[in-house]
């Protein structure tokens, strides 16, 4: 199976030879760091590379002893063996650089902005929206990330109207960008006497975490409010003096922070308004780069429903690639979401291959 041009594994490699020796040389603080970012990226891939021409080497080289049947038959038959050992080792080898030069979404590395927001059914959605919100949490804490709520709004009987959170760790927008989308729930309500069950349905936002590097905000394209408390209803953003909402002018997008201090209020909402506004280029270049990004897997289509939680019948199910786990408690623990998302990250590299292939 052929990877890729022997030419462009020869720039990878030589690439990683001129980052090599520029580190080495002492650079400033700025350009240190973001050569170490681009040699950290590079070495595993170089490393395959290596790997895989060492193997095409030793497959010659056994090959070449398989001639010489006619002199050393022993020795032949030996090659023949190593050689039956050696081919899938290389096709799998093969296999992993490919997936490894797949094109990379820039913004995986980040940390990322969740919303959950309670769709149809009422106080069961809100509910449900608690659950999966706790669902993330726990997931969170296996990978070892931090979560920070920046805004809730709670509803009467329990549960969210709408949760806001930061989930910061290394690479949590890769995994949790596949969780864009309507998720619906099925189960029988804790007030429903007639033990019918009932549908609801919550919506999942996963926004990439904006660094000041990545979107240039004007300080005159922002109008600042500050909220006192007011109303019923149970809103977190009701239960403090200090309540900040910052609008985007050009565009009206809105970011609303909740916290006690209102300075620290202004810094959370302005990190919620860049990682609106940076999705919201990376959506409008997806649209132009691709015009069918709708049917993609992980394309984070909120409109349309990507999975259902079935509680009778303890089943999990992901309609983007229709994989069903009997496995519901496990999944809201958190510790059964990977089986999930890894099958829907094979899909999507199970894609991307075919389209390289193909073209």
């Amino acid at each position: 199976m052929a990877v890729l041009p022997e030419e462009k594994l020869d720039k990878l490699v030589e690439r990683w030879e001129i980052v090599q020796r520029e580190l080495s040389s002492g650079p400033d603080q700025d350009v240190f760091v973001r050569l170490s970012k681009e040699f950290a990226e590079l070495d595993p891939v170089v490393s395959v590379i290596n790997k895989l021409r060492s193997s095409y080497r030793e497959r010659d080289d056994l090959k070449e002893m398989t001639s010489q049947a006619a002199t050393d038959k022993e020795m032949a038959a030996l090659a023949h063996e190593e050689l039956r050992t050696l081919d899938p080792e290389i096709d799998k080898i093969e296999r992993d650089l490919q997936l490894m030069l797949l094109p990379k979404d820039s913004a995986d590395e980040k940390s990322a902005i969740l919303e959950l927001r309670a769709g149809t059914g009422g106080d069961e959605a809100a509910l449900f929206v608690g659950d999966l919100f706790r669902m993330y949490q726990k997931y969170a804490d296996t990978k070892g990330w931090k979560t920070n709520i920046i805004s809730a709004s709670e509803s009467a009987a329990g549960g969210y109207k709408e949760i806001i959170a930061n989930i910061a760790g290394n690479g949590v927008f890769a995994r949790l960008k596949f969780e864009s989308g309507v998720h619906r729930v099925q189960r029988i309500p804790a007030t429903e006497s007639g033990g019918r069950i009932h549908t609801s349905a919550a919506t999942v936002a996963v926004l990439p975490e904006a660094e000041d590097i990545d979107v240039e905000i004007r300080s005159e394209d922002i109008r600042v409010d500050t909220m006192r408390a007011s109303g019923a209803g149970g809103q977190h953003v009701n239960k403090t003096d200090s309540a900040v909402r910052m609008t985007h002018l050009p565009t009206g997008i809105v970011a609303i922070s909740s916290e006690k201090s209102q300075h620290q209020n202004r810094a959370i909402a302005m990190q919620v308004l860049r990682s609106k506004l940076f999705e919201m280029e990376r959506d409008r270049a997806d649209r132009q780069r691709a015009a069918d990004r709708r049917g993609q897997v992980g394309s984070g289509d909120r409109s349309q429903r990507i999975r259902t939680y079935n509680f009778p019948q303890g089943r999990v199910t992901d309609h983007r690639i229709s994989l069903t786990l009997h496995k519901l408690e496990s999944v809201l623990e958190g510790e059964g979401l990977d089986e999930i998302l890894d099958a829907l990250i094979a899909e999507q590299q199970a894609s991307q291959l075919a389209s390289m292939e193909n073209v």
